[in-house]
């Protein structure tokens, strides 16, 4: 079995139901660590639509996001899923927004690790996601 993230009438993604199901766990947790709406719609019938105004500002700031973290823990545990949204950005044809600073939900809180991961070289950073978003495309099947 299989799920299908649709935008509109395109597919961009037929997982299986295992990885379908982690997938919207996470997009979960990211909405929550935001506070912004992903655009993900409800999976029903084995297809989740997806809302492309709000997968934009959605997309943006996870972005931001994760490119203002400087735990090397985090940093980690959001590579792998933020590679997989910006597939389906991709796929979607949805202009990321690379260089935005702005960010949905700042409550001025960050988790420090000590000794502390140094902040990324922006052009480092963007290219070394798109890299791994290019790599992680191979294995995601429209």
């Amino acid at each position: 079995m299989s799920q299908y993230y649709e935008m509109a009438e395109q597919t961009l993604w037929n997982p299986s139901n295992g990885a379908s199901r982690l997938f919207l766990r996470q997009v979960a947790v990211y909405e929550a660590e935001l506070g912004l709406a992903s655009g993900f719609g409800p999976m029903e019938a084995d297809e989740c639509q997806i809302d492309p105004a709000d997968f934009k500002a959605f997309v943006d700031a996870l972005l931001v996001r994760h490119r203002e973290i400087t735990h090397a823990v985090m940093i980690a545990l959001s590579e792998g899923f933020v590679a997989t949204v910006l597939v389906l950005a991709e796929r979607a044809g949805v202009a990321v927004d690379w260089n935005s600073t702005g960010f949905a939900a700042d409550d001025g809180l960050r988790d420090i690790q000590l000794p502390s991961h140094p902040p990324p070289d922006h052009e480092a950073w963007s290219a070394n996601l798109r890299g791994k978003s290019h790599e992680l495309d191979r294995f995601m099947p429209p």
